[in-house]
């Protein structure tokens, strides 16, 4: 009992000992803790990580370009509420990862026992301390940070992804059902041009041919009513099947202020944490390539006691030489894929913006063209009243106008859509601090 006691004591005490060395050789960052006249407040564990990492900082940073109580924003809401959110729990895991690899400078002690004998039992106590390790702890603590941050954008990313998804299955019921409001409005018309034209045809002033014609056209009106209705029933059962409640009664669209923000795309921030995140892993096959510094030893019955040991994970060779050259190359195509990830992401970025100067004038030229088809329609109608065009002369320019009445909202649609898909190259779809 008393030799038990004793090997504890000494393990206490050599413990204590080899942390001092390791905190002092790795230089894991530890400060004094004597009491200071002027302490600095107290840190939350976000607002910590966040001033160690400059990604992290720019995720939390990010705030919505969705308007508050907009339809969007009703949209959201809900979604984000039902979501699952699988890449929080890799954010999660990373997290302990990284918390565990902070204190990998410390010493390591485990137990060693071993039957040696039928009755004989060997209980030693194995202590180990690294004293020079060629910067593989210290690119461990980093591998594991640069781990955390290539999650978290990861789930800034899932998240931004998320709410482009419900928001244009959004759009894309709403476009239907203002197409609804317009085909209704032309189907009655026509049915009125169908009926003035029956009555013609009635009395043996217009020709049957013609009453053909307008009632395929009250045809072709009803088939794209229907098909309308099953868009809008299909996007928003879907919309309905990832939200937390019913989304049916949402109406409108929201105004995105998207023009002069300047925000890192995801892909860029994704792109930089993997390459640090490389860099730490090249630097650690290096480390393990060259000959370290332990100082360790088993405690306890038959043990060897504490010594220095000088080792490395693997046997030179004559291909050490061009496997650490291979490492050094491996960084350098970190950083190029830094540099093409930012090249994507501006052609993508310039894209989207041409995109949407081009959509916002083609938007004002299709409300100028249906506001003068309107006024075509209008005189002819005057002039048919007055005995000067026939019913299918008003019947034609009436089917312009409705189509110009038709490519007015499809523009406008897909300006909406281009704004969001914007947004979500930027990663201002979500607040960051919430996520």
């Amino acid at each position: 009992m008393g030799q038990r006691y004793g090997m504890g004591v000494r393990a206490i005490g050599l413990m204590a000992l080899l942390g001092l060395a390791g905190c002092m050789s790795t230089g894991g960052g530890e400060v004094s803790r004597f009491m200071s006249k002027d302490p600095a407040p107290k840190m939350t564990a976000a607002e910590k990580e966040a001033a160690e990492s400059a990604i992290i900082s720019d995720l939390q940073a990010r705030r919505s370009v969705l308007p508050p109580g907009s339809a969007y924003a009703q949209v959201v809401a809900p979604v984000l509420e039902a979501y699952s959110r699988p890449a929080e729990a890799e954010l999660r895991s990373a997290r302990l990862r990284a918390k565990a690899a902070s204190k990998n400078w410390l010493p390591r002690i485990g137990p060693n026992i071993s039957l040696t004998s039928l009755s004989d039992i060997v209980a030693q106590l194995v202590v180990e301390q690294v004293l020079f390790d060629n910067g593989r702890k210290k690119a461990e603590r980093a591998f594991a940070k640069a781990d955390v941050e290539a999650a978290a954008v990861t789930l800034a990313e899932d998240t931004n992804e998320r709410v482009l998804t419900a928001l244009t299955l959004y759009l894309d019921a709403a476009k239907a059902r203002e197409r609804i409001t317009l085909e209704h409005a032309t189907l009655k018309d026509m049915k009125h041009f169908e009926w003035v034209m029956n009555e013609r045809v009635k009395g043996g002033v217009s020709d049957m041919s013609d009453l053909n014609v307008l009632r395929q056209k009250l045809a072709e009106i009803q088939s794209t009513l229907s098909a309308k209705q099953e868009e809008e029933a299909t996007a928003l059962a879907e919309l309905n099947a990832m939200s937390a409640r019913p989304l049916n009664e949402v109406s409108g669209l929201g105004d995105l202020a998207v023009s002069g923000i300047v925000a890192k795309p995801l892909s860029v921030l994704q792109a930089e944490a993997e390459k640090d995140r490389e860099i730490a892993s090249a630097k650690m096959e290096r480390a393990g390539l060259l000959p370290g510094v332990t100082a360790g030893g088993t405690l306890g019955d038959g043990g060897s006691g504490i010594g220095v040991n000088v080792k490395s994970d693997q046997l030179l060779g004559l291909g050490t030489v061009d496997s650490m050259k291979a490492l050094d190359v491996a960084r350098e195509a970190a950083n190029r894929r830094v540099g093409q990830a930012e090249e994507d992401a501006n052609r993508r970025l310039r894209r989207l913006e041409t995109r949407l100067s081009a959509l916002s004038r083609q938007v004002s030229e299709a409300g100028a063209l249906a506001q003068q088809a309107k006024a075509n329609l209008d005189l002819f109608q005057r002039q048919y009243d007055a005995g000067q065009r026939q019913v299918m002369d008003v019947v034609g320019v009436y089917e312009t106008f409705a189509a110009r009445q038709a490519a007015q909202l499809d523009l406008k649609y897909d300006l909406a859509r281009t704004r969001l898909e914007l947004a979500r190259e930027r990663g201002l779809l979500a607040d960051g601090s919430s996520i």
